[in-house]
C-alpha cells in the first residue's frame, strides 16, 4: 500500500484545521478537567483510531467507483465542508459554550483508570460519528487514492489535537479564536474543492 509523506502532511494540516474548532476539542478539554489528562487522551485517541479506520475504509470503497463521478463527489464534499465551516464561524463562541455545558455532565468525576479511559472513549466515539473531519477524511481518500497516507495524516492530526486539548486547551481558547480557525479551515476546504474541479476539467493532472 502506497505511503507518501507529502500527502500525509497535507491531510494532517487539513484535518487539524477542521477538527481544532470542533466540539470534540471542547469535549476533550472538559473531560480532562474531570479525569486524569493521560487517561482522557488514551480514551479519546482510541475513539479517533476507530473513527479514522472507518472513514478511510469508506473512502477506499468509494474510490473503487468510476473516477470522474468520484472526483465530482469529492469536490462537492470539499465545497460543502468549506461552506459549513465559513457559515458556522460567527457562531463558534456560542457553540463553544454550549458544547462545554453539554459535556460537563457526562461521566462520573470520580472515574479513574480503565473507567476514565472508557468514558472518554464513549463520549468521543459517539460525538465523532458523522463529524465533518470524518467525512473529510473519507473524501481525502477519494482525492489522493492513498488510504495509508490519509490514515496516518488524519490520525496523527486527531491525536495531536486531543493532546493539545488535554494539556493546553484553556490556554489555546484564551489566545486563539475558534471563529478564525474555522475560517482558515473553510478556506482550505474550498481550495481543495477548486483544485479537484480543475483536475476534473483537465487543467492539470491529478
Amino acid at each position: 500500500m502506497e505511503f507518501t509523506l507529502v500527502t500525509a502532511a497535507i491531510v494532517f494540516g487539513a484535518i487539524f484545521l477542521v477538527e481544532l474548532p470542533d466540539k470534540t476539542f471542547i469535549a476533550t478539554l472538559v473531560l480532562a478537567t474531570r479525569f486524569r489528562p493521560l487517561f482522557v487522551w488514551i480514551g479519546v485517541s482510541l475513539a479517533f483510531l476507530v473513527q479514522t479506520l472507518v472513514a478511510v475504509s469508506v473512502g477506499g470503497l468509494l474510490a473503487q467507483l468510476p473516477r470522474t463521478p468520484v472526483e465530482i463527489f469529492a469536490a462537492a464534499m470539499f465545497l460543502i465542508g468549506g461552506v459549513l465551516l465559513l457559515r458556522g464561524a460567527s457562531k463558534a463562541d456560542e457553540e463553544e459554550k454550549e458544547a462545554e455545558e453539554e459535556f460537563s455532565h457526562k461521566g462520573a468525576a470520580t472515574a479513574v483508570g480503565l473507567r476514565a479511559i472508557g468514558v472518554s472513549f464513549g463520549v468521543l466515539f459517539l460525538a465523532e460519528w458523522g463529524d465533518l473531519s470524518q467525512i473529510l477524511t473519507a473524501t481525502l481518500v477519494l482525492r489522493y487514492h492513498e488510504p495509508l497516507s490519509v490514515f496516518v495524516g488524519a490520525f496523527l492530526a486527531l491525536v495531536t489535537i486531543s493532546g493539545l486539548a488535554t494539556i493546553l486547551g484553556r490556554v489555546l481558547l484564551a489566545r486563539v479564536k475558534l471563529a478564525t480557525i474555522r475560517r482558515i479551515g473553510g478556506g482550505v476546504c474550498l481550495l481543495l474543492a477548486a483544485v479537484t474541479v480543475l483536475e476534473i476539467a483537465g487543467v492539470f493532472g491529478g
